[in-house]
């Protein structure tokens, strides 16, 4: 079994920082890539940023310049530290990881349960 445990949300005014965590517990051979999406309601997930297991990263356009995604491969963690937050940044905030549970075997995807973000004007 493998859970995703996140943390990090919360509330914040416009053009400040929140650091979200992710972090894998349970049966991990490997992770591959990891990531964070947002959703708000009415709308479907997006993806925010992710990065590989090579420390490759990723962003959206919207966030490029103010967040940063990186991870701890021996804490089987991810962080998304969030600078100059704006309103529109404001959503449920999930991270995903490809995760191979043991060794040689398949790559599974799990998600994690979701932190709320809110940036006010």
């Amino acid at each position: 079994q493998v859970q995703l445990v996140e943390s990090g949300g919360g509330l914040v005014q416009a053009g400040g920082s929140l650091r979200l965590s992710c972090a894998a517990h349970g049966s991990i051979g490997s992770i591959n890539g990891m990531g964070w999406y947002r959703q708000v309601p009415g709308k479907q997930r997006e993806l925010v940023a992710t990065v590989t297991g090579s420390g490759s990263a990723n962003y959206a356009d919207s966030v490029k310049g103010r967040f940063t995604i990186s991870r701890d491969n021996t804490e089987n963690t991810v962080y998304l530290l969030m600078n100059s937050l704006q309103p529109e940044d404001t959503g449920v905030y999930y991270c995903k990881v490809l995760l191979i549970p043991r060794v040689g075997g398949p790559t599974f995807q799990y998600w994690g349960q979701g932190t709320q973000v809110t940036v006010s004007s």
